[in-house]
């Protein structure tokens, strides 16, 4: 039998706010949260930009013992976690925790901590590495340390599929409980990879912008982008069955009613020509929810602001919504937040239910040059208020990973 899946709590920590209200407000305000890098020293880079999570100090919510044995995406992970956990007011008394999973991702694991661990090893040698280095590196700790610090015994996974990470955990998560496995899950991503070696990697194969305007650096779908500005964060979701949901009186943000997942099989970093790999992630979502492509009012795309990533989601949104996808509304906010990775997709599924709530469409910001190659109706620069019934949330990781989630209006 198949269950209905609902939302019933929110977490998020990004480079536009700490906790929910700052950063759907970022959004409303068209905040931009993308600076000069201040976490090391980048003389040497090309790139000087990136997008922080502003004056983050671990010790305002963690305990100084805790936080020295967390790996910075880990303690973004418990810090959303934690948020959301209260927001859906789940308690012992109204829920088994030991049917409450944990679906959280990261793209790239505790990248910082490797850094940090082979320097030692290289500078003071192999046993002044830290014992604490695996179980703080490895990309499965975020949600295996949600689980310890919240108590929830149910299913603990990692999905890793780099930037389509935490979209895959959703749906993963929206699959295993529509079939029964679990009542509640928490579901999203984190990740915090600026540091010498990440920002390195990423420049050196040219998917960083090198700009440094920071409101002409993450530019979604606009004729000058020139590459992703890298951000970090998190955001988690409470996923509930809904007859759970009703009988503890829990309030309901949103329905998740699809899921597609797909492959590109064609390149370890670039998309399939024409999207067609993402198109069909679109179609198997659309089958899954059972709805046609006109019911779809918006669509919280991947749009990093690289000139092959946007061009082929257009692409693929046409594909998958044929002549639909002339009157879809259709917006980035790596604008907002850059691009944080395997934890996009987490936040940009909270900002798909927040513009249900709140019946406002994301827009586009710092959108100035239209791009023939990218015209779809991309929400430029300013809030658009508009009912929202049904939202798409799309996520393409390198490797050819493709995911679509489809939340709607709770009835």
């Amino acid at each position: 039998m198949e269950r209905r899946v609902v939302i019933t709590g929110l977490g998020a920590i990004t480079p536009i706010g700490k906790n929910i209200e700052e950063t759907w407000n970022g959004i409303k305000e068209k905040k931009c949260g993308i600076d000069r890098i201040s976490l090391f020293d980048s003389t040497g880079f090309k790139t000087s930009l990136d997008a922080e999570v502003e004056d983050f100090n671990p010790l305002d919510y963690l305990e100084a013992k805790q936080a020295k044995r967390l790996d910075r995406s880990s303690q973004f992970a418990i810090i959303a976690a934690r948020e959301a956990f209260e927001d859906s007011g789940i308690t012992k008394q109204n829920t088994d925790f030991e049917k409450i999973g944990v679906f959280v991702s990261s793209g790239i694991g505790g990248l910082k901590t490797i850094q940090e661990q082979c320097e030692v090893n290289y500078i003071k040698g192999n046993n002044r590495v830290s014992p604490m280095f695996i179980p703080m590196a490895i990309a499965n700790m975020p949600a295996g340390n949600i689980a310890i610090d919240l108590g929830t015994k149910g299913e603990s996974i990692s999905i890793v599929t780099a930037c389509a990470s935490s979209t895959h955990a959703i749906g993963e998560a929206y699959k295993t409980i529509k079939y029964g496995s679990e009542d509640v899950i928490l579901a999203g991503g984190t990740e915090a990879s600026i540091c010498p070696i990440g920002i390195a990697g990423f420049e050196n194969m040219k998917a960083l912008s090198s700009t440094t305007e920071k409101k002409r650096a993450s530019i979604p779908f606009d004729k000058e982008r020139s590459g992703f500005v890298m951000g970090e964060g998190a955001g988690i979701l409470v996923l509930e069955e809904l007859e759970h949901a009703i009988k503890r009186g829990s309030h309901i943000y949103a329905e998740v009613i699809g899921y597609g997942a797909t492959s590109d099989a064609y390149h370890i970093t670039s998309p399939a020509p024409e999207g067609e790999g993402g198109a069909r992630a679109m179609k198997r979502a659309m089958k899954d929810a059972k709805i046609k492509p006109e019911e779809i009012d918006y669509i919280n795309a991947h749009g990093t602001s690289t000139h092959l990533n946007d061009s082929c989601e257009t692409m693929a949104i046409k594909i998958a919504l044929g002549e639909a996808s002339k009157k879809v509304m259709v917006s980035s906010t790596k604008g907002n937040t850059g691009h944080l990775l395997g934890a996009a997709g987490g936040v940009e599924a909270i900002f798909c239910v927040k513009a249900i709530q709140d019946k406002i469409v994301p827009p586009t910001i710092n959108y100035q040059e239209k791009d023939e190659e990218c015209d779809l109706d991309i929400v430029p620069n300013e809030v658009r208020n508009k009912e929202i019934n049904v939202v798409m949330s799309n996520s393409l990781g390198f490797g050819g990973h493709n995911a679509s989630i489809i939340m709607k209006k709770y009835e």
